[in-house]
């Protein structure tokens, strides 16, 4: 059987062969790799374009139409090893954590580029597809950042010896806001247990990330908060594992091409962000990279 020899039928392309499957010349293919804008792989100093991810990134450029470019925003639920990578990498994104419902709300609004989100679906247990697929979003990709550890954040020692939400009848708990999935996910965790939201006392204000939850239980402010294992280890606080979730960043598809992503993502290759992750604990970054969802 003769075999097609047009770039577009090869599995791999050289990049003569991609410019010639991209109609560019090869001189904005450089360009294009130069600036981390174009899917390729180094193989002993040669460039090899995988097709099927060049035709991704095309699928991604189409909706540079109907979609304005979104700034260069990282929306959606707080996380300290996210915090930190954006800050090290320089990649150019702006924090902006208010929750993942928020951050969801912003993404599809063209008003972040990247939203950070761990949105729970009780029906299926699924992490964030559910979600997506529920608020219509098309051309949009997750992928896994990390494997956290959730639980109760309690004063140091645990002196009231509390083991679980079903404790927390009578005690006085971090509220975090209504959009922030880990509020979600302790009232999910509160109802299967039995504990109705008026037997605990909720504080004021709200804390709008794990580092404020976890200086209002150092503070006395409250006696437990929910939030992530590396929130309690930072506040020196003591900390009951309660659940184990998938933290994901999701974007347009095109986003994912762009620098600022690029280069977050190269950086959460390195050793650096690995031995970070073990500082701040609670964390498995062994998936970091992986698709977990293609709408």
């Amino acid at each position: 059987m003769q075999q097609d020899a047009t770039p577009g039928a090869q599995s791999v392309l050289t990049s003569e062969e991609a410019a010639e499957f991209l109609r560019l010349s090869r001189r904005k293919l450089f360009q294009l790799v130069g600036e981390r804008r174009l899917p390729v792989a180094r193989i002993d100093g040669r460039l090899l374009f995988p097709r099927r991810a060049l035709e991704a990134w095309l699928d991604g450029q189409l909706e540079a139409g109907p979609h304005p470019e979104p700034p260069p925003v990282c929306a959606g639920s707080h996380d300290p090893l996210l915090d930190w990578a954006v800050r090290e990498s320089g990649c150019g994104l702006a924090l902006l954590t208010q929750g993942s419902g928020e951050g969801l709300v912003r993404l599809l609004d063209g008003a972040a580029a990247v939203a950070g989100l761990h949105l729970h679906d009780p029906d299926s247990g699924e992490t964030n597809g559910p979600a997506l697929v529920a608020a219509g979003a098309r051309g949009f990709v997750a992928i896994e950042w990390a494997r956290r550890t959730q639980g109760l954040l309690l004063p140091a020692g645990n002196p009231a010896a509390l083991g679980g939400v079903a404790d927390l009848a009578g005690r006085r708990v971090v509220r975090r806001q209504a959009t922030a999935g880990s509020q979600g996910l302790l009232e999910a965790l509160m109802a299967k247990a039995g504990v109705a939201p008026d037997a605990v006392t909720w504080t004021r204000p709200v804390a709008h990330t794990h580092s404020d939850a976890a200086a209002m239980v150092a503070t006395g402010a409250a006696d437990a908060a929910f939030g992530v294992a590396s929130a309690a280890r930072a506040a020196g606080l003591g900390f009951v594992a309660l659940h184990e979730e998938r933290f994901d960043l999701v974007m347009r598809r095109r986003a994912y091409f762009e620098p600022p992503v690029q280069r977050l993502l190269a950086f959460a290759r390195t050793p650096a962000l690995a031995e970070k992750a073990v500082a701040l604990g609670g964390y498995d970054v062994g998936g970091l990279g992986t698709v977990r969802a293609n709408l």
